[in-house]
């Protein structure tokens, strides 16, 4: 980790960090004479990017311009984009992912890879490569409802793919470090880490728990290109940007035009998204509390989710106001169901039993509930649940598969099922959920010993037998992050909560 991101850290700290942050947020409301453009080819070595894996020669001189010269546009960067680098965006995709509006698999396109990434390689640098439209699906959501979700030809991925590699020796350098989504080297957790952290550590009494309504799909594409175009100055590279974005979208095979938005699932979404929300929201909040803000200020940002502490009420419900002015002017507003401010931090709980008002309120991000708590020692605590909704819907989801798989081998839906236990546990093991975690499992095991049963009317499955089962196939739970505030300091072992 370099000294930016320590400065920087995961959580907004009481200072700017510096001029360059305020000019950069004055820059995404208003188009600017732009600084003199020069060549960057500088080929001297940097060190690993922040994922830990090398990079080429001329990427890591790439990310070395960027990071010295923080108001540089890039005019050069298509020539990175070679056939090594498209091989590398192939193996990185996912093999077994649908295939799009082509048709075409990830196994049918290695076949005689060389000579295809040859003709890509040739086709993007003669501008002749053409994007083609995304094929939508649904998915279905917690709540019910259905996520929108396009899938990308499969050369499209790969070209989006090699793009974000080399954006990324730039971006990576300019994002905030309290913007944790869909970066290389950062995680869920760290974000769930850092906002723990941040609200035990400060003086943190209210919680905005904000959520962009339809971000994806709202994206302006003009807004999107104008702040691409604040460090990236290729017009390859912005041809290629344009063309996915306009590329459009099929269903049941009827193409209809994309004014606005970018597709959910798209390899290049997470990075346009998050230059949005960077000149939008990160270096906006920066100058915001600069200039505004008198107590201190908690900010963790998950791609479109984002979660703001504040010290007191008045400070909040101003920031909400200017936030939703802000969102306003680049064609956004906040989910009036899913926006909220709430009482919440280490004296939440006295307060509200004062004034006879009962438990703290609680708010969920990603995909955990927070609620105000104390430890053993007595001592202000945060506990983290599984978000019920989330709950549910896996159970759900699990109990149909149960029921299309009744009459394949006990053996190979015990195998199955110890998966999605161990999947589940991976993310959701953390200090405090050891409840949920229990009643994911004991769930699980109650719908399979029901399934059991109705195999065969000849043969009924004993409660003795049952039991057995679960106990070989159905791991129980086990804590498999460290509490957050461990795993914090390990990460950012100089931070100081008002550095």
């Amino acid at each position: 980790m370099n000294g930016d991101e320590e400065s920087d850290c995961a959580v907004v700290s009481m200072n700017p960090s510096n001029k360059a942050t305020e000019q950069q947020a004055e820059a995404a409301e208003r188009e600017e004479k732009r600084a003199r453009t020069k060549e960057n080819t500088d080929p001297a070595h940097t060190p690993p990017a922040q994922d830990g894996r090398g990079v080429s020669q001329g990427l890591a001189g790439v990310r070395k311009v960027a990071k010295e010269r923080k108001q540089e546009q890039f005019t050069t960067l298509l020539h990175h984009l070679t056939h090594d680098l498209l091989r590398t965006s192939f193996y990185a995709l996912k093999k077994n992912a649908a295939p799009g509006v082509d048709g075409v698999t990830w196994q049918q396109y290695e076949e005689g890879l060389e000579g295809r990434l040859a003709d890509l390689k040739d086709r993007i640098h003669r501008g002749a490569y053409r994007a083609q439209a995304s094929r939508r699906i649904y998915i279905p959501k917690a709540d019910g409802r259905k996520r929108p979700i396009g899938i990308a030809a499969l050369e499209d991925k790969i070209v989006q793919q090699s793009v974000v590699t080399i954006l990324n020796e730039i971006y990576e350098v300019d994002f905030r470090g309290f913007s944790y989504g869909f970066r290389p080297g950062r995680s869920p957790h760290q974000a769930l880490d850092a906002l723990s952290v941040g609200i035990r550590r400060k003086k943190v009494n209210w919680v905005l728990d904000a959520d962009i309504r339809g971000f994806f799909d709202q994206m302006s594409h003009e807004w999107t290109i104008k702040f691409i175009q604040h460090r990236v100055a290729d017009t390859r590279i912005l041809r290629l940007i344009q063309k996915w974005l306009k590329a459009g979208v099929s269903e049941e095979g009827e193409w209809s035009e994309t004014k606005v938005g970018t597709p959910q699932g798209a390899v290049i979404s997470p990075l346009l998204a998050n230059v949005y929300l960077h000149y939008v929201f990160d270096l906006w909040v920066e100058a915001w509390r600069k200039k505004e803000a008198e107590g201190d200020v908690v900010v963790v940002r998950y791609a479109d989710d984002l979660v703001v502490g504040f010290q007191s009420r008045e400070e909040a419900e101003r920031f909400l106001e200017d936030f939703q002015t802000r969102l306003a002017k680049f064609g956004l507003e906040l989910h009036p169901e899913k926006t909220r401010l709430i009482e919440f931090g280490r004296f939440a709980q006295n307060n509200r039993q004062q004034r006879g008002e009962g438990e703290p309120e609680s708010f969920t991000f990603l995909g955990f509930t927070h609620q105000c708590g104390s430890n053993s020692l007595g001592r202000f605590t945060i506990w983290r649940r599984t978000a019920r909704k989330r709950l549910e819907a896996k159970l759900q989801q699990v109990k149909q598969t149960l029921r299309e798989r009744m009459h394949e081998p006990v053996l190979k839906v015990g195998e199955w099922l110890g998966r999605v236990l161990n999947g589940f546990y991976q993310y959701h093991a953390v200090p405090g959920n050891w409840a949920s975690l229990d009643r994911f499992r004991e769930r699980i095991g109650r719908y399979w010993w029901r399934v059991l049963k109705r195999r065969s009317q000849k043969a009924r499955v004993s409660a003795a037998r049952a039991t057995r089962l679960f106990e070989r196939w159905l791991p129980r739970p086990r804590l498999l992050h460290p509490h957050p505030a461990v795993r914090f300091d390990a990460r950012y072992p100089r931070w100081e909560p008002y550095a």
